[in-house]
């Protein structure tokens, strides 16, 4: 079975995999700056695009699951739609360009082998405009042993040293292991119940702002 076609069979059904609401520390992070152009990079059933639209961005969504990104345009349709702008596209991430550019390019989650992560990394920086912002949230590779959930191949989790390189034209804003605590998440490969309530997953997080 293919990464699509797992992924595909994943989505399936009425359920959302993942929450509705965008994920916490990323409206953190993005919520104070001014609305433009947003690259969300494997959306998945499109929360986190959802909400940027919500805010005032244009948003770019785009995930290999068809599948996924159908529940994203149902999720939206059930939300404000006169606010919601987001162009939901199907293809694969390592593919994926836009010579235009953007405001901001979020990669939310997004766990591939070292090689897939070789060619749409790279990508991904070079579509942030100067003044843009490159923001990164995923399970940190000390989760596997200190956190919970999440995949447990350190060859899927990068660390904050990964992105130094390709972050030359960038100005750091913040780097390191964001603390998340996933009491009451869904969708994480966890049931939590009695003192798994308080569970912790450890994030690696880098953002940074294109000079």
């Amino acid at each position: 079975m293919t990464a699509v076609d797992k992924w595909n069979k994943r989505y399936l059904g009425s359920e959302l995999v993942w929450s509705k609401t965008a994920n916490a520390e990323f409206v953190r992070q993005v919520a104070d700056l001014v609305p433009g152009r947003a690259l969300d990079l494997g959306s998945g059933e499109g929360r986190n695009a959802i909400w940027l639209a919500q805010q005032g961005w244009h948003v770019s969504a785009v995930d290999f699951a068809e599948v996924g990104i159908n529940k994203a345009r149902q999720l939206a349709s059930e939300k404000d739609a006169d606010k919601i702008e987001v162009n939901w596209i199907v293809s694969d991430v390592c593919e994926y360009h836009d010579e235009a550019g953007f405001d901001l390019v979020a990669i939310m989650y997004l766990h591939t082998s070292q090689s897939e992560r070789d060619h749409w990394l790279q990508r991904a920086i070079n579509m942030v405009r100067p003044g843009g912002v490159f923001l990164y949230i995923g399970h940190d590779p000390k989760n596997i042993s200190h956190g919970v959930g999440g995949p447990q191949e350190p060859e899927l989790l990068p660390d904050v040293a990964e992105f130094e390189p390709y972050l030359s034209d960038f100005d750091i804003v913040s780097a390191g292991i964001v603390r998340r605590d996933k009491g009451a998440e869904i969708g994480h490969g966890m049931a939590y119940s009695g003192n798994n309530k308080t569970a912790v997953a450890l994030d690696c997080m880098v953002k940074a702002i294109r000079r």
